[in-house]
């Protein structure tokens, strides 16, 4: 008798960078927190418990060589990706097209979501103080377990309802942009800083 594990669902963490990179990445967040007049309008016009980008600038590889320095890693640990993923992309490439900063402050979150319109998205670290909100996953099957009993709590990571991922400076994970994900509550006073981005499939 033999019992497979089918469809898996893969995560990709990396290491990216130099310290330095790190910390002119933070340089460059904390001076969009003061500077993006739009991104703090529409944060505090949607209740976001810190600053995001998101909303306001499309650019920043443009804007800092820090970003670009970034982008050009990215794409490299997206590429891998895509062949970790088996993705036959003949006739098609990968395109970042969008990033952005988020500084969440002590009890900031982020609710369950997806990144329609993308392929890979993921979160790039700059700043996680001791507390620091996990990135929580959810199985992509859990809307369809019905009757499904719960689990024991020998149950092993790939197998379980949720996963809680803790970020690390100077790491970024990756994953398919359909898999519903969330950021859970900052219980740091210090801030959690990141850069979450996106890529779309485009025609060659």
């Amino acid at each position: 008798m033999t019992t497979r594990s089918l469809f898996p669902t893969l995560v990709k963490e990396a290491s990216l960078g130099t310290d330095s990179l790190r910390a002119g990445l933070e340089s460059a967040c904390w001076l969009l927190e003061e500077e993006d007049v739009a991104g703090n309008e529409w944060c505090d016009a949607e209740g976001y418990d810190g600053y995001t980008s998101y909303a306001s600038l499309d650019d920043l590889p443009e804007r800092f060589p820090e970003f670009a320095e970034l982008k050009k890693l990215l794409d490299r640990q997206a590429a891998e990706f895509a062949r970790e993923l088996h993705w036959d992309l003949e006739g098609f490439r990968l395109k970042l097209d969008a990033i952005w900063v988020n500084i969440l402050g002590e009890g900031g979150s982020h609710s369950n979501h997806i990144h329609p319109g993308s392929v890979i998205s993921g979160t790039y670290y700059v700043s996680v103080p001791e507390g620091a909100g996990t990135l929580k996953l959810e199985d992509p099957r859990l809307s369809k377990l019905m009757a499904a009993p719960q689990l024991t709590d020998e149950t092993p990571e790939a197998m379980r309802r949720f996963i809680y991922l803790a970020p690390q400076e100077g790491h970024a994970f990756f994953w398919e942009s359909w898999l519903r994900h969330e950021v859970m509550p900052n219980r740091s006073e210090e801030p959690r800083v990141s850069i979450s981005f996106n890529y779309a499939l485009l025609r060659a």
